[in-house]
C-alpha cells in the first residue's frame, strides 16, 4: 500500500464514521424535540428536524466543544407551522425553545 491510499482509506473511513455519529445525533434530538413538543401541546411535523448551524465553542469547563442547532416545524392548530429549535454543546442540549405561536 502506498501513502496516498493510506490517506484515502483514512479519508473514507472518518467520512463514514462523521455520517454514523451525525446520524446518531440527529435521532437523540429528535427523540429530545418529541418530548419537548409533547410537554408543550404542539404538534411535530413532518417528524423531522434539520441541521442549521455547527460551530466550535467552549463550555463551562473551558474545553472545546462542537455546537449544532436544529430546527423542527410544529403547528398548534393545525393550519400554521412554526419553528422550533434545539441548541447542543458537545453531547448535551442546552437550549430548546418554540416561536410564539397560537393556542
Amino acid at each position: 500500500m502506498t501513502l496516498g491510499t493510506l490517506f484515502w482509506l483514512f479519508v473514507a473511513g472518518f467520512a463514514i464514521w462523521y455520517w454514523w455519529r451525525a446520524k446518531a445525533i440527529k435521532d437523540f434530538v429528535l427523540q429530545a424535540a418529541r418530548r419537548y413538543c409533547k410537554t408543550m401541546d404542539v404538534l411535530l411535523l413532518d417528524d423531522a428536524i434539520y441541521l442549521r448551524g455547527l460551530w466550535f465553542k467552549r463550555d463551562d469547563q473551558g474545553r472545546l466543544r462542537v455546537w449544532r442547532r436544529f430546527l423542527f416545524e410544529f403547528t398548534t392548530t393545525g393550519e400554521e407551522r412554526y419553528i422550533g429549535r434545539v441548541i447542543m454543546l458537545g453531547q448535551k442540549i442546552c437550549h430548546m425553545e418554540l416561536d410564539p405561536h397560537r393556542f
